[in-house]
């Protein structure tokens, strides 16, 4: 039955926060009925700790980075931590540390992710454009709701590599998206050699190459869809695409997803590049997840904001206070490289990889008894 334009409209606005399913008897209809883990507990573990150590070296062959420490904490006052969109749902656990009997005190937060951290030790390692690092991060995102793909407890290669002034294009994003995907399908290839159980007819392997579709296409194509089903059914055309532009309001008057207003730049004009009506130059790569049938979200990325999009979109989100920052101010002031970046999901990427189910059997977290016990009805055995 068709939605009115004024449901279609609530569902879009809706969609906006996230992929998140919203309830666990939706849950309970998605989670694979006929499911059987391929490897057993013992051979996952094996296989995870494989599969890190070839992506995180692969990823810094690829792409000229070296592995450096990350924060788990940061200080409040940085402003360093990420808060992941723009409409402050999402917000860090913060604590105080009372420290020397209160005299010299600090507030912090547990980092959502190490986006704006990485960009200050870009210049803190003295990385000249074409160098980069990549960090094996931890953070907690205490607003999800816990499903099958989404946890409190995060696990990224999080990676940011310094570019010149000249790079800050479509076409290099793409060179760099490019790299990465190479870096996936060879650790797909690795872990079906070490585990040739995992080649099974009913888990295709990754496509060779990535799919490259700007949100504004993906629009055109399904103008009534919310963005969540717009994916899924594109994935069914193309099982593995990067989606660039997100975080600009599109012509429906909603950015394909919320992005926070200084990392990615999502407000510069490409339409030179694309021959249309677009901005941004970000992106997110997504696949199908034959075993979930579901769209599976890997990686977010992009090259990051230069003092005059990050007061732009900081003005756009009325967000400007934040201009009082260190970090932000690091970037205003040209006193930070300018660079692309992202994150890959550590547990995303192995649950794919690895053909399972549900992110608990490739990572050890907390999750709420209802889904437990309705994972361990089908066969679905969730670590802890």
């Amino acid at each position: 039955m068709p939605t009115s334009p004024i449901d279609q409209a609530e569902s879009k606005k809706a969609d906006l926060a996230g992929p998140g399913i919203g309830n666990y008897n939706e849950l309970e209809k998605i989670l694979p009925r006929d499911y059987h883990s391929l490897l057993n507990p013992k051979e996952t573990q094996q296989a995870i700790f494989q599969v890190k150590r070839y992506i995180a070296d692969n990823l810094c062959k690829e792409l000229n980075l070296m592995m450096v420490e990350v924060p788990l904490i940061v200080d409040a006052e940085s402003g360093v931590n990420d808060m992941l969109d723009r409409d402050g749902s999402r917000t860090p656990i913060q604590f105080h540390i009372s420290n020397d009997r209160g005299e010299h005190p600090l507030d912090a937060q547990v980092v959502q992710a190490a986006t704006k951290w990485k960009r200050i030790a870009l210049k803190q390692f003295d990385c000249a454009p074409g160098q980069g690092i990549c960090t094996d991060m931890r953070a907690v995102r205490k607003d999800y709701f816990l499903d099958h793909d989404h946890s409190a407890y995060v696990d990224q290669w999080d990676w940011e590599r310094a570019i010149t002034a000249e790079q800050r294009n479509l076409e290099f994003l793409k060179s760099v998206v490019r790299k990465i995907w190479k870096v996936l399908v060879g650790a797909e290839k690795y872990a079906l050699e070490l585990f040739p159980v995992l080649r099974s007819p009913r888990y295709p392997s990754l496509p060779e190459e990535l799919t490259f579709l700007h949100a504004e296409k993906v629009l055109d194509m399904y103008p009534d869809l919310p963005r969540k089903r717009r994916e899924t059914v594109i994935l069914q055309k193309h099982p593995a695409i990067f989606i660039i532009g997100i975080g600009w309001p599109l012509k429906d008057g909603y950015p394909h997803e919320m992005r926070a207003a200084d990392y990615d730049d999502w407000i510069t004009d490409t339409s030179k590049q694309t021959q249309r009506d677009t901005h941004g130059l970000n992106g997110d790569i997504l696949v199908w997840n034959h075993v979930t049938q579901r769209r599976h979200e890997l990686s977010s990325m992009g090259i990051r904001v230069n003092a005059e999009t990050l007061r732009a979109q900081l003005e756009m989100s009325n967000l400007l206070d934040n201009l009082k920052f260190p970090y932000h101010q690091g970037i205003i002031n040209n006193e930070l490289p300018l660079s692309v970046g992202g994150g890959i999901g550590q547990s995303r990427t192995l649950m794919l990889l690895l053909r399972k189910a549900h992110l608990g059997e490739v990572s050890v977290t907390v999750w709420p008894k209802i889904l437990k016990t309705m994972c361990a009805k089908k066969n679905i055995l969730v670590l802890e």
